[in-house]
C-alpha cells in the first residue's frame, strides 16, 4: 500500500508509533512514512524497525538527545519549504507524548498539524495477555496513571494511593525507578494478591512480561533490572479463571437489534 505525496498537504503529522512492533502502526501512520520528506523519531522510545516503511526521499532525524528548541525549528522550517513533516512518538499520543508543547508552539508560528493515534501499550499488553480489562460484575472502569518524577509531578489530587482505592483495573507508567513507592501507596486498597503484569519493552523483539501477586511487583523489578520501558497493569481481570459473562450476548437480554420475541 503506497502512498504519494499527492495525498497529504504540507504539515506536520504527529503519529503514534505504538508499543514498537511495526504491525502495530495504523494504515494511515503507514501511508504518511512513505509520503514524509522528513520524520523526527524518538530514537530512545521507537524501534528503527518503524522506519521500514520511509520512502527514498525521506530524511529521518532522530531526536532522543534533541531539545524543543532544536526540533519545533526544524518542522516549522520543513513545512514553510512546502514539506510533509512526520513527528513518530511511541505508543499513543494521548498518553505522555509531550505534543502540547510542540501543538503550542506550532500553532503559535501559524504551522498547520495534525494528529495520527496510535496503539498505546497498555492495550497491547491485555492483547498479549488475551484479558478483557472491564469484566461484567468485576471492574468496568480503567485508570491510567503514572507516579511523580524528575522529568514531571503528579498533581496531589492524583497520587497514586487515591486512584487505588477505586480497586479499577490500572495501568501504571513511568514508574519502574519509584516501583516500591508505587507498590506501597497500591497496597493501601488493592490487595496484596492482585494480580499485576509486569510489562517490559513491550511490542519489542526483546519483550518479557511476568504476571506476579501484588505484594512481588517491586522485588520482580528489582530482581530484573527494570529501570525503563516498564508498564504495570495491576487489575483483578487479570486473573484467568473468572466465570463471567456479559449480558450482551445473554439469550435473556433484547435490545433494539435483537428484541424480545
Amino acid at each position: 500500500m503506497t502512498a504519494t505525496r499527492q495525498s497529504f498537504s504540507p504539515a506536520v503529522y504527529f503519529v503514534g508509533a505504538g508499543p514498537g512492533d511495526p504491525d502495530l502502526l495504523t494504515i494511515k501512520g503507514q501511508k504518511l512514512l512513505q509520503a514524509a520528506d522528513l520524520v523526527l523519531y524518538a530514537d530512545s522510545l521507537v524501534p528503527k524497525q518503524m522506519l521500514a516503511e520511509v520512502g527514498p526521499q525521506t530524511e529521518c532525524i532522530a531526536t532522543g538527545s534533541k531539545t524543543l528548541e532544536t526540533i519545533v525549528p526544524l518542522m516549522i522550517t520543513a513545512v514553510r519549504q512546502g514539506k510533509i513533516v512526520v513527528r513518530l512518538h511511541s505508543g499513543d499520543l494521548t498518553l505522555y507524548s509531550a505534543i502540547h508543547e510542540q501543538m503550542q508552539a506550532l500553532g503559535e508560528a501559524d504551522i498547520p498539524f495534525v494528529c495520527v493515534p496510535g496503539i498505546s501499550a497498555f492495550q497491547a499488553a491485555a492483547a498479549i495477555l488475551n484479558c478483557e480489562l472491564t469484566v461484567p460484575d468485576l471492574v468496568q472502569t480503567i485508570v491510567l496513571t503514572r507516579i511523580s518524577g524528575a522529568a514531571s509531578a503528579v498533581p496531589e489530587r492524583e497520587e497514586l494511593a487515591s486512584l487505588a482505592y477505586h480497586q479499577a483495573s490500572l495501568g501504571l507508567y513511568l514508574a519502574a525507578r519509584h516501583v516500591e513507592k508505587a507498590q506501597k501507596q497500591l497496597l493501601e486498597h488493592y490487595p496484596a494478591d492482585t494480580p499485576v503484569a509486569v510489562c517490559f519493552r513491550v511490542g519489542w523483539p526483546d519483550e518479557k512480561i511476568w504476571l506476579v501477586p501484588l505484594g512481588e511487583m517491586a522485588a520482580l523489578s528489582l530482581r530484573e533490572n527494570l529501570i525503563r520501558t516498564t508498564l504495570y497493569l495491576i487489575s483483578p481481570a487479570l486473573k484467568t479463571d473468572l466465570p463471567r459473562r456479559s449480558r450482551l450476548y445473554h439469550p435473556d437480554h433484547s435490545h433494539i437489534f435483537r428484541p424480545k420475541r
